[in-house]
């Protein structure tokens, strides 16, 4: 019992730690491909209609289907040990 008991507080950090890693990634990505493609339609330079744009791309960004799946993180590993567990015993 207590081995599941660390192997679940484990666990769990590591997914913690990865969710926080891809989010933070997921978001570097999303927020340069609009920068890219602000800067592909009206050239470069820093504009407040540029940083009005990239913070609405974002904010869309944070209601998408792509954000939502990175929960898929701690999900995923969890009904794996579930299912191991289930068919170990």
């Amino acid at each position: 019992m207590i081995a599941f008991v660390r192997l679940a507080v484990f666990g769990f950090i590591a997914m913690t730690i990865m969710y926080v890693l891809l989010s933070i990634y997921s978001r570097s990505v999303e927020r340069e491909r609009l920068e890219k493609e602000w800067d592909g339609e009206h050239g470069g330079g820093e504009t407040p209609a540029r940083d009005a744009y990239i913070e609405a791309g974002m904010k869309d960004y944070q209601k998408s289907l792509r954000k939502k799946l990175i929960w898929l993180v701690y999900v995923i590993p969890t009904l794996a040990v579930l299912l191991l567990i289930y068919l170990t015993n």
